[in-house]
């Protein structure tokens, strides 16, 4: 079967000279194959010379810069929130201070004031607890640079100057509890006060008017006396007129005193605890029936025992 043609009629516009060409149908499709292959080839070389070339190694760069870029971000947020909390540590911290009594310190109000704009006064929460002189040199902005690293030092600084505050404020709280811990604050027994304190009192069994360097508590026979605060026990003996005492040393310049006690329940050297029972009430030594002599020294003078003794804990 004879192969398939093509007649392809040229006629111009004024109708002469018209020209004819006879074209088979392989030659046809090769045409048309070869125009698309030159309108892809075009195509191709257009998007080559107008598309900046980006080599495996600079799009895998990018990518790594892209993922640090956002480690970045996440880093500054975790800063931010850090950099607040240590500024509310550092309140905290003055605020500490000043229940101890123990002066502002100077890297701990930074810490308190790190998001203190530059020209602006510490914060009234802060400011509270700062000497009038002192306030305005620390109101100053600590604002950080975009160095994480600028950053990260900067807190690391701060933290450490808030742990030596915490520390200092921990030894100050530490002293004031021994001390608390260690100033009698109950009676010694549960009775009432039979005489008091006083310069001057007539004796009832000498009859002739002496001080009287404490105060007594009439309670029934071998009941329980016990430590009004924490202390050592430096003296247990017998005395003539007091019958049996002992002593406690309480530190700070406290020592208290017991006497005519039927039984003494501790030794010399012994260290005893507030509302430990220390003895029994007696009537050992120059008296007139059962109670308990109960005397207060500062520092080597007698004070009146009741200055020692918290309100609702006296049994009168």
């Amino acid at each position: 079967m004879p192969e398939r043609r093509w007649t392809i009629v040229i006629v111009p516009s004024d109708n002469e000279g018209t020209r004819t060409f006879s074209v088979t149908d392989s030659f046809r499709k090769a045409a048309l194959w070869t125009a698309g292959i030159a309108v892809g080839v075009v195509l191709t070389a257009a998007v080559y010379l107008f598309t900046p070339y980006v080599s495996p190694a600079a799009r895998i760069a990018q990518a790594e810069n892209e993922r640090l870029r956002a480690q970045l971000e996440l880093i500054d947020g975790k800063l931010a929130a850090l950099t607040d909390t240590i500024a509310q540590l550092g309140v905290r911290d003055l605020q500490m201070r000043a229940l101890v009594g123990l002066t502002p310190d100077s890297l701990s109000v930074a810490a308190a004031d790190s998001a203190t704009p530059a020209d602006a006064t510490p914060s009234a929460g802060v400011a509270a607890f700062l000497p009038a002189g002192a306030r305005k040199p620390f109101a100053r902005s600590l604002g950080f640079g975009s160095d994480a690293s600028e950053k990260i030092e900067e807190l690391t600084r701060r933290a450490v100057a808030l742990t030596r505050s915490f520390d200092a404020v921990n030894d100050s709280l530490t002293q004031h509890l021994e001390r608390i811990a260690n100033t009698p604050s109950i009676m010694p027994t549960v009775g009432w006060l039979s005489s008091h304190f006083s310069a001057s009192r007539f004796h009832p069994i000498l009859h002739e008017n002496r001080p009287h360097e404490g105060i007594d508590v009439t309670a029934p026979m071998g009941a329980p006396i016990v430590a009004p605060a924490r202390g050592r026990v430096t003296s247990v003996g017998y005395e003539a007129g007091y019958g049996n005492t002992f002593e406690i040393d309480h530190g700070n310049g406290i020592v208290t005193r017991f006497a005519h006690c039927s039984r003494i329940l501790v030794r010399a050297g012994q260290v005893v605890s507030r509302g430990q029972v220390i003895a029994t009430v007696g009537n050992t030594g120059l008296t007139i029936g059962p109670h308990l002599h109960y005397e207060v020294h500062v520092n080597g003078k007698p004070v009146d025992p009741l200055r020692y003794v918290l309100p609702d804990k006296i049994a009168d």
